[in-house]
């Protein structure tokens, strides 16, 4: 599990000071950051990876994390955990999933740890729920039982989020070590919500994750509402260092993202153009109808590459790569390397990690304490969760 700095609360405050509310004009917000252009095939390439099958068999597993004991757990998109113990067979968790809602991309999606797992045995998932004649996405707090058997429902944190077919349902939660979580939704492709403030679709949130209440220092204190104007967030990444969190998004059909989220940014995605039709042939960004929109920080351009998650490596192991972007990439089934700019708003180089690329859709990347990754396959009924390292 890796820990969240205390810096992240730092930056989020401090630009939330210097951001306009969410409740202000698109306008008014900060300078949209740079280009989207394609940044150049890097000279350097990565150092050579291994690559460990630690679970197979499996039907598109969404996330994958280890808790601080060296445990590591997954979720399948249809309904089931797994615990992996160090040295131990993949043993199935029991879990309370009567209302879980799972159909086309929405199921049982991300899985998160407290950052004081250790003390309380707290994880987080984000899902599609199905109760009382409707259907939403919302984030459920379990406790893990101590022999890693089951998981204990809690509470349903926060709910609400969109969903009709199951399309766009995003979802991945970052918490941090103040006590909040931040959680990326889809706009269930529907044409009005990335840019209705009262709509959680299309959005990142941050809550408070005891209460599910908007999280104290938000742009707009009433609102769970931190970024909006999204199409359906993926992946969230914070770098290590910087507290800079980054969103991973994926376009229509162009355009795949990643964006440096800014306290109460509109990101431009606004598919509303002809009348109530979901018009997915406006541009990911769109400054023209939405002023003031933010630039993307990367861009897939002219065609996607189908874009699902990010995290960060770190370790001397990976070189000249260490401190860059890592990005799983389903339809172009591949981990995608980007280097950032030093202040975090361009990308210098890209490469990807050529040995990925056999075990076709990639959908999580879980960068651990030891430099290695955790990597979902996303492929159908055959999926694996892949221990990757660099060989040094």
């Amino acid at each position: 599990m890796t820990r969240r700095p205390a810096a992240l609360t730092a930056v989020v405050l401090a630009a939330g000071l210097a951001t306009a509310a969410c409740g202000s004009s698109a306008a008014e917000a900060d300078s949209s950051p740079a280009t989207t252009t394609a940044p150049p095939v890097a000279d350097t390439a990565p150092p050579p990876v291994s690559v460990e099958v630690v679970a197979d068999g499996l039907d598109h597993p969404w996330d994958v994390v280890r808790a601080p004991d060296g445990t590591v757990v997954f979720t399948e998109r249809a309904g089931a955990f797994t615990a992996v113990r160090p040295g131990s067979e993949p043993t199935p968790m029991s879990a309370d999933l009567s209302d879980l809602f799972a159909s086309s991309e929405t199921g049982l999606m991300a899985l998160a740890l407290s950052p004081g797992f250790e003390e309380d045995r707290t994880a987080y998932t984000c899902q599609g729920i199905e109760a009382d004649g409707g259907r939403s996405v919302g984030v459920v707090a379990w406790t893990v039982a101590p022999d890693w058997s089951g998981l204990t429902r809690e509470r349903t944190v926060i709910d609400g989020f969109p969903v009709s077919t199951g399309r766009h349902g995003g979802c991945r939660i970052l918490p941090s070590d103040d006590g909040t979580l931040l959680i990326g939704t889809g706009d269930a492709a529907q044409p009005s919500n990335p840019q209705d403030r009262n709509s959680s679709g299309g959005k990142v949130l941050r809550v408070d994750a005891a209460t599910g209440a908007p999280a104290a220092g938000n742009p707009d204190p009433s609102s769970p509402v931190f970024t909006l104007g999204h199409r359906n967030v993926q992946g969230l990444a914070e770098q290590p260092g910087t507290g800079r969190v980054y969103s991973v998004e994926q376009g229509s059909s162009r355009d795949d993202e990643v964006n440096l989220l800014t306290p109460g940014g509109n990101y431009g995605w606004s598919p509303d153009r002809s009348g109530s039709g979901y018009d997915e042939s406006v541009p990911m960004t769109d400054p023209d109808r939405v002023p003031g929109a933010r630039g993307a920080v990367w861009s897939s351009g002219p065609s996607t590459v189908a874009t699902a998650s990010g995290t960060f490596l770190t370790g001397s192991g990976w070189g000249a790569w260490d401190g860059a972007l890592a990005v799983g990439v389903q339809k172009g089934q591949q981990v995608l390397l980007l280097r950032l700019s030093d202040d975090g708003t361009t990308v210098t180089e890209q490469t990807t990690l050529p040995e990925l690329s056999e075990f076709g859709r990639i959908r999580t990347v879980t960068a651990q304490p030891d430099g290695s990754l955790l990597v979902t396959t996303d492929n159908g009924d055959t999926d694996s969760v892949l221990l990757v390292a660099p060989r040094t």
